[in-house]
């Protein structure tokens, strides 16, 4: 009885030793050691699966990692994005950092004013249709994930955080309704320097927390309501584009959560700098979407 009582104590222990408090999971850095695991989820493209080795809850919030570069350079592996997706996978969170479709790189237009506006739309949808792949190849393999699928947070940067905002925004538009989003939802959106497509898209219907950083003086990707690259209206890649101050204002007027950080005199710089600011990105998941409290600011910036 003694001997049996000794090992149901030590196994309690252990359990609260390899799965700590539940108070400051998502906020706090509960766990030491995270394990990465690369899988190819469609013809070559990867992404990079990232854990705490010692977590042993069954379904865990998912955030989703698309780095930029323009749609024609950039990788899943960065340092930068190492380095993110392994402190959130500290606080407890699952990460997928997503490879996608480069579909610019080596194009002599580039994804400038001389890429055509048609071009840039189908660019932007494709690396969707990517994000959609490999989220379906997770959901299909869950046993092995457990991840929670209720709690799916797109974050991206740059061109990645353009592929994020439409993909989240985008779902009922003429433009995005033939993309594969089966029983897929999502949670919520962190966006850097991103920017959308169509602004009356972002409905109460689909509405979710998202966070925005943006510098006000972006050139590339607006931060109000302007051109992608403020292309003269005669150029091909004249495209009006919805950038975080315009998503950030329609969600104060649909009452839902969002977080606008802005930078008086940030440029496209902005885009990479929230990498670094993981304890404020966990700080308003586990606000607005993990507790579903109602948050609605606007925040200068320092870098």
């Amino acid at each position: 009885m003694l001997l049996r009582f000794l090992l149901l104590s030590w196994t309690f222990l252990l359990l609260i030793s390899c799965n700590p408090s539940q108070e400051n999971r998502y906020i706090e850095p509960i766990f030491e050691k995270v394990q990465q695991q690369t899988y190819t989820y469609a013809d070559t493209l990867k992404l990079d699966f990232y854990d705490a080795k010692e977590d042993l809850l069954d379904k865990r919030p998912l955030l989703v990692v698309v780095h930029g570069g323009g749609f024609s350079v950039g990788q899943r592996d960065n340092p930068t994005e190492v380095k993110f997706s392994e402190a959130m996978a500290k606080k407890g969170y699952t990460v997928a950092s997503v490879s996608y479709r480069l579909t610019r790189k080596g194009k002599a237009t580039g994804f400038g004013c001389d890429c055509p506006a048609e071009d840039k739309i189908e660019t932007i949808k494709m690396s969707g249709e990517d994000i959609l792949k490999a989220l379906h190849f997770l959901k299909k393999r869950n046993d092995v994930f457990k991840i929670d699928f209720n709690r799916v947070i797109l974050i991206g940067s740059s061109a990645g955080a353009e592929a994020v905002v439409n993909l989240a925004y985008m779902r009922d538009s003429d433009l995005y309704n033939d993309l594969n989003y089966g029983d897929l939802e999502f949670a919520g959106v962190v966006s850097f320097a991103g920017a959308l497509l169509e602004l009356g898209s972002l409905t109460k219907a689909n509405a979710k927390p998202s966070m925005f950083f943006h510098g006000m003086k972006d050139r590339l990707v607006p931060y109000d309501v302007a051109a992608h690259h403020y292309c003269d209206k005669d150029a091909p890649g004249y495209l009006m584009l919805y950038g975080s101050k315009a998503m950030a204002d329609k969600l104060k007027e649909l009452k839902v959560s969002y977080n606008l950080g802005m930078d008086p005199s940030g440029t496209h710089q902005w885009a990479g700098i929230p990498f670094s600011r993981t304890d404020s990105i966990a700080n308003f998941i586990n606000e607005a979407i993990i507790k579903q409290q109602l948050t609605q600011i606007n925040r200068t910036l320092k870098k």
